[in-house]
């Protein structure tokens, strides 16, 4: 039997235990650094599989070191983030979250349970193996600063530090069975930009005696979107975006005071900057013009995520190998963002999507939404093609 043959066969036999722990894991959904019980989980299933493991990493990020024969020669790190989002789940499931208006709405549950499949499938091929695999549960990609900085800042890369790291992460958009992949440039950097506008407020009826901040916001909206199309290049993708205007007022107040919440996307780091800085000056001077103040505040978020060109184009090569060409999929450009990117900035990374869409069962709900679920046969998938992609990047080959 084929090493391939082999993984394929564990990941099948491992499916109950791999889906049960996801259900039990998105039974217990927990925010951003404050995942201490799915933390506790995490860590009695890597004693049950005596795999070696640290925890408190980041407050409650694990990192576990599988290690073969010659474990000094190569190490692959396998990653999965662990925080839930602040949203009430609506899915009528037995496993539905137990904690009131928290949801695994992003799939972190899943991204667990695949990377714990991996591991036990990894500690069954024994000495067929050389290196290490190194595992790291990852807190807070919800939340600014993001687990990943701070797991780098307390040594998560080191000792050994990985030769090359992967990242998965579920998507809606590509059926079970499939998975997604592309080179280089991946998902965009993102900041938050917070918009302060002081006017001067009164009755609606007399708008010659206030500095409406409401249309002087307005305003402010339409001027940033140059921006975006007449100030960053063309081929620079690049995206502001306002979601919330938070106006005290009523039908017949004119508040004092106007904040305007947004995001801003890039691919470039000197457009970057020189954007935030055109954001400010847009921004102050429509506001002084019109007669009111400006107070903006861009917080730098997440950079911009590149997976590294010989490593994708190794999974891609691997997926195939493992799954079949035509459920390897080519990924374009994406907007979001995700903090794996401060993993590609010291490794060689690859960060590869998941497909968990099976519109027969119904589960077609995006990403973030009280609905979202998915095909659990994409729990096998995601778990074989973990180890995998491990097995094959420590140089190992399958028998023919």
């Amino acid at each position: 039997m084929s090493l391939k043959e082999k993984i394929k066969k564990q990941a099948f036999l491992c499916l109950g235990e791999i889906i049960e722990m996801r259900n039990h894991l998105h039974s217990i959904p927990e925010l951003s650094f404050a995942e201490h019980q799915t933390s506790a989980y995490l860590s009695s299933v890597l004693e049950r599989y005596r795999i070696p493991h640290r925890c408190n990493v980041a407050k409650t990020g694990i990192v576990g070191l599988i290690k073969f024969r010659n474990s000094g020669k190569k190490t692959v790190a396998l990653r999965a983030d662990m925080d839930a989002l602040p949203l009430k789940e609506e899915n009528a499931v037995e496993y539905r979250s137990k904690n009131e208006g928290i949801m695994h709405a992003c799939g972190h549950d899943a991204h667990m349970a695949c990377l714990l499949g991996a591991a036990k499938i990894l500690t069954q091929l024994g000495d067929e193996l050389e290196g290490a695999v190194k595992l790291i549960f990852q807190p807070s990609e919800e939340s600014y600063p993001g687990g990943a900085k701070v797991m780098i800042e307390e040594g998560a890369l080191q000792d050994p530090v990985p030769g090359a790291m992967f990242g998965q992460h579920v998507i809606q958009q590509l059926e079970a069975g499939t998975v997604g992949v592309k080179n280089g440039r991946y998902m965009a950097s993102t900041d938050e930009v917070y918009i302060t506008v002081k006017g001067k407020g009164g009755h609606a009826a007399s708008p010659d005696l206030v500095t409406d901040p409401i249309l002087i916001s307005s305003h402010i909206i339409v001027g940033l979107q140059q921006v975006v199309s007449r100030m960053a290049k063309p081929n620079t993708p690049t995206v502001l975006s306002f979601g919330k205007i938070e106006a005290k007022g009523r039908n017949n107040i004119i508040p004092d005071i106007v904040k305007l919440h947004g995001t801003f996307r890039t691919f470039d780091e000197d457009w970057r900057d020189r954007a935030h800085q055109k954001i400010k000056d847009i921004a102050e001077n429509i506001a002084k013009g019109m007669g009111a103040e400006c107070n903006v505040e861009i917080f730098k978020g997440y950079p911009f995520l590149v997976n590294d060109e010989k490593l994708a184009s190794n999974f891609r090569k691997y997926a195939i190998e493992y799954l079949g060409k035509k459920n390897v999929v080519e990924l374009g450009l994406a907007m979001t963002a995700e903090d794996f990117a401060y993993f590609s900035q010291k490794v060689p990374a690859c960060f590869y999507r998941l497909g968990t869409r099976n519109e027969k069962k119904g589960i077609t709900s995006e990403l973030h939404t009280s609905t979202f679920n998915i095909d659990e046969k994409a729990l096998e998938t995601g778990a074989g093609l973990m180890a995998w992609i491990a097995a094959k990047e420590l140089g190992v080959k399958s028998k023919k």
